[in-house]
C-alpha cells in the first residue's frame, strides 16, 4: 500500500484556560445563552479563506450556552483575552524539550478564522512555540516541525435545522499542537503505533488532560497522483489503520473515476437547475411532494459514474450528496441509485427524464427543499462533479465510526492567518527554557512500576493511559496496596466506562478520597459508580467497611446461629455462605474467610 502520511496531535493540557482564569473543566448549574451568526473577514493579504466562505454559505446561526462558573466574557467576546497562561507556556515549553525542538525566540500569536460556530469569535488563538522536533521509531527519524499552543474549540451539543448549538466550558482550554512531517514507507498499523507514541510521550509530563476527547489525532494523507486529505476526530486509536486503508482506496478509486471520465471525452458541466416540483405533486415519496422546490440538473455522458463505490458503501453520488448538505439540505437524488426506495415511480422518472432531456447515456441529480437551498445545494453539487475531472481534492473529512470518511470543508489555505491584535507578541527568554526540565520517559517510568510488584499488564495500562500521574498520587497520599490502585485505575475504571459510568468526571481529588475511605476491594465499583454520577465524596461514607473485630463479632453469631455446624458435610462452605450475607462488601472477601476458619477452629 502506496501512501504518505502525517499527524496532527491535539493534547488538552491540565491547567485553567488559556487567556483567562476560568478553570478547565466540564460544568454544569446557570448558563448565559447567546444567538449569533458569524461571517468571514479578509486576511491581511486582503484574501477570503474558501473553508470560512463555504461555512458563511450554509446559512447557519449559533446558539452558545455559557456555563457562568467556567466561563466568563473572554469566551463570550465581550471582553479582550487576558494574559497568556504561564503554565501552559511552561508545559508547551516541556513537551517541546521531549521532542528535542527548539523553542522560537518571540512569540507572535495569530488568529486562524473558523467561523463553523466552533469559535465565538470567528477565529482561533494559537501560536508557534517550538520547530525542528523529532523522536525515533522503527529505524525512523519522525519530524516534528512545529509546536503550537493554542485555545479549544467550544463543544457542539444538537443541530437543529440552521441552528448549532454550542456549550462553552471546553472553549479555551489550552491545546498543544504537535505536527510530524511527511511519513513514507510505514504500514497503516506502524502509523498507529507512531501516533501512539506521541501520545504516550505527551502523557509522560503528567500535565496534561487524561480521558477520552482530550486528545485528538487528525490524519493527514495522500496517495501517488493524490491529493493531501485531512481527516479530522480519529480519536480511536485502534481505527486509524482503517482509516488509512478505506481513505487510500477512496483516492485511488477517484482516481480511476477521472480516468473513466477522460476516456469517455466528457467535459466539466455548468447545468441551469430544472424546475421539477410539479412531477410530484401526487408522489407517493412524502418529502418530495411536501418539498416547496424539486429542481434538477443533467450530467450528460455521466450515466453510471454517481454509482461507482469509492468506500465500503459509500459512492461517488455519496460524495456528491456531502457536499450538497452544506446548504442546508438532506442531501441529494441521483440517477445511479434505486429509486423505488424513496419511492419514485415509473411516470415520475419518465416525467424526470423528459423535462431534463435524460438520454440513455446520461445522469441526473435532483434536490428537494426551498428554493434558494435547492439552487446553492445543486451549485455545490455541481462543484464536487467538476472536481472529478481533476482526480482527488484537497479537503478536510470527517472519520466516521467505521473507518470511512465523509466531507467536512474546503481545505483552508493561507489566507485564513493573520496577526492578533489583542495579545501582544512576548519572548521566551532564555533562562526560561533552561529552567525546563525533561519528565521521566514512559521506558523509566515503567522500569519503575515493575519495582512495587504491579503485573505488567497494570503497568502497560498505567502508563499508556496516563493514569501513572494519580496512582503516584494515591500511592504517595494514602496506605492503599498498589496492586488494587493500579487495578481500580486500569481495569475497574475500564469496565465501568463500557456500562455507562461517567468516570471521566471523576477528578483526581475523588480518586484519592475513595482510596482514603479504606472501602472493601468488593465495594469498590458501586462506590466508583455513585461517585461519579452525583460527584460527591460524601456518599463514599456508605460504602466504609467495618473494622476487624466487629467483623470477628458478625462472624461468631452467625456461625452460632447455625444448627449443628460441625456436623456439616462442609462446614467452612455453609458458614461462609451465611456469613457472606451479612458481610459482603463491607469488609474484605479473604479477612471473611480468614475469620470464618479461625471460629470455626475455636468450636473445635
Amino acid at each position: 500500500m502506496d501512501f504518505r502520511i502525517g499527524f496532527e496531535i491535539h493534547q488538552r493540557l491540565d491547567t485553567h484556560k488559556l487567556f483567562c482564569s476560568c478553570p478547565s473543566e466540564e460544568a454544569s448549574g446557570p448558563e448565559v445563552v447567546v444567538t449569533r451568526r458569524l461571517r468571514p473577514v479578509a486576511s491581511e493579504m486582503g484574501g477570503l479563506d474558501r473553508a470560512a466562505l463555504s461555512e458563511y454559505f450554509s446559512g447557519r446561526f449559533y446558539e452558545y450556552h455559557a456555563p457562568r462558573n467556567s466561563s466568563c466574557l473572554v469566551e463570550l467576546d465581550e471582553e479582550p483575552p487576558h494574559d497568556v497562561n504561564r503554565e501552559a507556556l511552561e508545559i508547551a515549553l516541556q513537551i517541546a524539550k521531549i521532542f528535542n525542538a527548539k523553542p522560537v525566540d518571540e512569540v507572535h500569536p495569530m488568529r486562524k478564522i473558523v467561523i463553523d460556530g466552533s469559535n465565538t469569535t470567528g477565529f482561533q488563538r494559537t501560536m508557534l512555540i517550538a520547530r525542528d522536533g523529532w523522536f525515533e521509531l522503527f529505524d525512523k527519524r519522525i519530524t516534528i516541525p512545529t509546536i503550537y499552543l493554542e485555545e479549544e474549540s467550544a463543544f457542539i451539543v444538537e443541530k437543529r435545522g440552521d441552528r448549532v448549538v454550542y456549550r462553552l466550558d471546553r472553549l479555551g482550554i489550552p491545546l498543544v499542537e504537535l505536527s510530524t512531517g511527511v511519513i513514507e514507507g510505514v504500514t497503516p498499523e506502524q502509523a498507529r503505533d507512531i501516533a501512539f507514541r506521541i501520545g504516550k510521550l505527551l502523557r509522560a509530563t503528567g500535565r496534561v488532560k487524561r480521558g477520552l476527547g482530550t486528545i485528538r489525532q487528525d490524519i493527514n494523507l495522500s496517495v501517488p497522483g493524490g491529493a493531501r486529505v485531512e481527516i479530522k476526530g480519529a480519536q480511536d486509536l485502534d481505527l486509524i489503520p482503517e482509516l488509512i486503508r478505506r481513505e487510500v482506496m477512496r483516492q485511488e478509486k477517484l482516481l480511476e473515476v477521472k480516468k473513466e471520465l477522460e476516456s469517455r471525452g466528457l467535459h466539466k458541466v455548468n447545468p441551469e437547475p430544472v424546475v421539477l416540483t410539479d412531477i410530484f405533486s401526487n408522489s407517493k415519496c412524502r418529502f418530495l411532494k411536501k418539498a416547496k422546490a424539486v429542481l434538477g440538473i443533467k450530467l450528460p455522458g455521466f450515466k453510471g459514474i454517481l454509482g461507482i463505490e469509492v468506500q465500503p458503501g459509500r459512492r461517488v453520488g455519496t460524495e456528491v450528496s456531502d457536499y450538497a448538505k452544506k446548504a442546508g439540505v438532506g442531501g441529494v437524488i441521483h440517477s445511479d441509485e434505486d429509486l423505488a426506495k424513496y419511492p419514485i415511480s415509473q411516470e415520475e422518472l419518465a416525467g424526470i427524464r423528459s423535462r431534463l432531456g435524460i438520454s440513455d447515456s446520461d445522469a441526473f441529480v435532483i434536490v428537494a427543499s426551498d428554493e434558494s437551498k435547492a439552487k446553492l445545494a445543486l451549485r455545490f453539487a455541481v462543484e464536487r462533479i467538476n472536481v472529478l475531472f481533476d482526480g482527488v481534492p484537497e479537503e478536510v473529512r470527517k472519520a466516521l465510526p467505521d473507518g470511512n470518511t465523509s466531507y467536512m470543508r474546503p481545505m483552508p489555505g493561507a489566507a485564513r492567518m493573520y496577526p492578533e491584535t489583542d495579545v501582544l507578541p512576548f519572548l521566551i527568554p532564555q533562562e526560561m527554557w533552561e529552567k525546563i526540565g525533561v519528565p521521566e520517559l514512559p521506558e523509566e517510568t515503567e522500569e519503575r512500576l515493575r519495582g512495587t510488584g504491579i503485573p505488567e499488564d497494570l503497568v502497560q495500562g498505567l502508563v499508556n493511559s496516563g493514569e501513572f500521574v494519580l496512582f503516584d498520587r494515591i500511592v504517595k497520599d494514602t496506605d492503599a496496596d498498589p496492586k488494587l490502585v493500579a487495578s481500580t485505575l486500569v481495569n475497574t475504571r475500564r469496565a465501568l466506562a463500557r456500562e455507562g459510568v461517567p468516570v471521566d468526571r471523576l477528578a483526581d481529588e475523588h480518586w484519592i478520597a475513595l482510596f482514603k475511605a479504606k472501602i472493601p476491594k468488593e465495594a469498590i465499583p458501586d462506590a466508583i459508580s455513585e461517585l461519579a454520577r452525583s460527584g460527591d465524596i460524601d456518599v463514599l461514607e456508605k460504602f466504609k467497611g467495618m473494622s476487624p473485630e466487629e467483623a470477628r463479632q458478625i462472624v461468631s453469631d452467625v456461625i452460632k446461629g447455625i444448627p449443628d455446624i460441625k456436623e456439616k458435610r462442609n462446614p467452612f462452605a455453609v458458614a461462609m455462605g451465611e456469613v457472606m450475607k451479612k458481610l459482603r462488601g463491607k469488609i474484605d472477601g479473604k479477612l471473611i474467610a480468614k475469620l470464618v476458619r479461625e471460629e470455626l477452629e475455636r468450636l473445635g
